[in-house]
């Protein structure tokens, strides 16, 4: 159920498209496996012009407007 509540959908329509008569489009995209980085920008239009913001794919699956932390090396004593 929680991945189901921040699905990229779902937080699209939550921040950007209050209404759904607007038209949404991606306007930038990354996909990085190898360092495990992905993000969109999501763009609309409202009566003051163009709104964009990017979404951040957390380690968990979900997508959130802050990007998750960087993994840091760490030591540790037996």
């Amino acid at each position: 159920m929680a991945r189901a509540e921040k699905s990229l959908r779902l937080m699209v329509e939550h921040w950007l498209v209050p209404e759904r008569a607007n038209q949404v489009r991606v306007t930038r995209f990354k996909n990085s496996r190898s360092i495990r980085e992905c993000y969109v920008c999501v763009e609309t239009f409202n009566a003051t012009g163009a709104v964009a913001m990017f979404f951040f794919r957390h380690a968990d699956g979900t997508w959130r407007i802050f990007p998750p932390s960087r993994e840091r090396p760490m030591m540790r004593a037996a």
